[in-house]
């Protein structure tokens, strides 16, 4: 079973910036996608990002657009998520996944193992 450990959560300005650090599973080679999703009390978990382990390929929320990004160091086996131009909006607990692949196909919030998360809160 993968073991996720998130990691790199603090309080920031809007505007701020933030990189969260995942520790990858156990067993790499059989994971066939990473991610992150967020949630926030009583609400829907909220997709963030996904990345294929094999062709690099990713995806992300759109309300996360062009302001994150996801990168996996293969050497070290670590996820991570680079969060520029923090919005309120943003305020959540991340969590890290990883799925075998019959999931990744449906993003990151339906990958099978996932980690204790991490809090992130910006003040505006």
């Amino acid at each position: 079973q993968a073991q996720l450990v998130a990691s790199g959560g603090d309080s920031v300005q809007t505007g701020g910036s933030l990189r969260l650090s995942c520790t990858g599973p156990r067993d790499p080679k059989s994971i066939y996608c990473l991610g992150w999703f967020r949630q926030v009390p009583e609400k829907e978990r909220e997709e963030v990002a996904i990345i294929y382990t094999g062709s690099g390929i990713t995806a992300y929320g759109a309300s996360v657009q062009g302001r994150f990004t996801v990168s996996r160091d293969k050497d070290t086996n670590m996820l991570y998520l680079q969060m520029n131009n923090l919005e309120p909006s943003d305020t959540a607990m991340y969590y890290c996944a990883a799925d075998l692949g019959g999931n990744c196909h449906a993003g990151a919030t339906a990958l099978r193992y996932r980690g204790q998360g991490t809090q992130v809160t910006v003040a505006s």
